[in-house]
């Protein structure tokens, strides 16, 4: 198919002068490409917020009762634990479902006392959503069939002077208001790499988290998914299933405070792209117009040949098109090699912040992974068309308004 003459001329126009297109070419890649690598890593890091919120055992969705939004109390319990678990595992995006119990307790050995919120878990399912669990430091993790067993933390160790086999005792209020105990025998110790974290954690089976306080039945159950995209749809189905007094809550809302650092580090993110992409809009503008004011005596000629201003304005645009897709292109292969190259190694800030940190009770591994996917066509040439576009709407004017007496005549 013949291309149009107006379009076969802005093409001609292009390559005329080969080296200042190849630098605005390279200009917009070199922009582009940084663009991308921005947002990929920006959207690498919403997935690692996610992932470390939903594997340190607060799930992408936690079946509550419904007085736990406003109390907080960890005594509270299901209304029916068994229909609320059946219903969420009958998701189709379900990973995993387990049930979970807490009750506040201190945790006793010899003249050592540590207050801590003891938890109840079911060990089989446990590991799919406390990722610890599988990198237990010393010892083992909880399994099934375990009575009296408990995990604790590095931190409660120290604290307590307690080591593997040794006996704990947890005191606790029971649901009739008395003071009871139990004996636990640590099987297992956890090192997070945060003090923070592990100063809480003692975990044990559900059942003997039952006997130890009369109350029977999970307080909560977390729910964990393939794809964290679908949290919001699979929700609006587990709601329309819940036992009567219960109801479901989103990661976002359960950690509010991770959830606004998270918007925070998306906002700044996007701040970076938009002087980035500024900056390019800047040096095309300057490139446009440089190049069409050296041809002013060219577009005087076309202006006495006929040839209207906002078809002359439509050249300098088809122009911008074609470096734009060009710039794009470019901008593709240098942010997308690199976003690819860090999908797979990860871009690593343990020399800056050690091995973990740890933010609102959460622990964060300070390895990013970078998103690579269909995206990065996409946004590579919507950047750089816009940016372009933008860029030659003042050269366009310029062009489009030149009078062609006055070109000609300052042309001799």
């Amino acid at each position: 198919m013949r291309l149009p003459v107006a379009t076969r001329y802005a093409l001609r126009s292009v390559r005329r002068n080969t080296r200042r297109t190849a630098l605005s070419v390279l200009g917009i890649g070199i922009g582009v490409g940084l663009a991308l690598f921005v947002d990929g890593i920006n959207r690498g890091r919403a997935e690692l917020f996610v992932r470390a919120t939903a594997l340190s055992g607060t799930g992408h969705l936690r079946i509550v009762p419904r007085e736990w939004r406003v109390r907080r109390d960890p005594d509270l319990r299901l209304a029916d634990g068994a229909a609320d678990l059946q219903a969420a595992r009958a998701l189709p995006g379900v990973a995993v479902a387990t049930p979970r119990a807490r009750v506040q307790a201190l945790l006793a050995m010899g003249t050592h006392v540590v207050p801590l919120e003891l938890l109840g878990v079911d060990p089989a399912l446990e590991p799919a959503v406390w990722r610890f669990a599988r990198h237990v430091e010393r010892g083992r993790y909880l399994e099934p069939g375990d009575r009296d067993a408990g995990v604790i933390g590095r931190a409660v160790a120290e604290r307590l002077g307690a080591d593997l086999g040794d006996e704990v005792l947890a005191s606790a209020v029971a649901k009739n208001g008395e003071i009871v105990g139990a004996m636990i025998r640590v099987v297992g110790i956890v090192s997070t790499g945060s003090d923070e974290v592990d100063a809480g954690i003692c975990q044990v089976p559900i059942a003997a988290l039952e006997r130890l306080t009369g109350r029977a039945g999970p307080g909560e159950i977390a729910v964990t998914f393939a794809d964290w995209r679908t949290v919001e749809a699979e929700r609006a189905g587990l709601v329309k299933a819940l036992a009567p007094g219960d109801e479901v809550m989103t990661w976002k809302e359960l950690t509010p405070d991770f959830e606004g650092h998270m918007r925070q580090d998306t906002a700044a993110s996007r701040i970076v792209t938009a002087i980035i992409i500024l900056i390019v809009l800047l040096g095309v503008t300057s490139a446009q117009l440089a190049a069409v004011l050296e041809r002013r005596r060219e577009f005087a000629v076309l202006g006495a040949l006929g040839m209207s201003g906002r078809r002359m304005a439509g050249l300098v645009i088809q122009e911008a098109v074609a470096l734009g897709l060009g710039g794009g292109l470019a901008g593709l292969a240098i942010g997308g090699s690199v976003v690819w190259h860090f999908a797979r190694a990860g871009l690593d800030f343990r020399r800056v912040m050690g091995g973990s940190y740890a933010f609102a009770g959460l622990l964060i591994d300070p390895v990013i992974y970078p998103e690579f996917g269909a995206w990065l066509l996409v946004e590579a040439l919507s950047i750089a068309l816009l940016a372009t576009l933008l860029a030659s709407l003042y050269p366009a004017r310029f062009a489009s308004r030149t009078d062609p007496a006055v070109a000609l005549r300052v042309a001799q």
